[in-house]
């Protein structure tokens, strides 16, 4: 993943994460935090929201899903009517490269 939509924003969520789960957890704070940062709640929720959050690169998300998913579950399963689904399907995938980036993930 070339380019990370909102980037700045979901380093500082990964950030805030990663504080409060040394804080709850300081021995396992790395278990199962990608889990919990973005699958555990929705990072949007509305579709209002999720349409501003997404703007104009509403199109790149969906192509990014599309890729993730066939490439790991050899089919598509988002539904892309919904722009919720959307957003919080994205930020999945953008937290997991954002995360190996970082060192968090192995």
């Amino acid at each position: 993943m070339d380019y990370i939509h909102n980037r700045a924003e979901l380093i500082e969520h990964i950030n805030d994460g990663v504080e409060e789960a040394k804080e709850y957890n300081p021995d396992n704070w790395r278990e199962d935090l990608h889990f919990h940062l973005f699958n555990e709640d929705y990072y949007i929720i509305g579709t209002y929201r999720a349409k501003q959050w997404l703007g104009d690169y509403a199109f790149n998300a969906i192509e990014a899903i599309r890729d993730y998913e066939q490439d790991n579950f050899g089919e598509v399963n988002t539904d892309f009517s919904d722009p919720e689904k959307i957003v919080n399907m994205y930020v999945y995938i953008a937290g997991e490269h954002l995360m190996q980036e970082m060192g968090l993930l192995n």
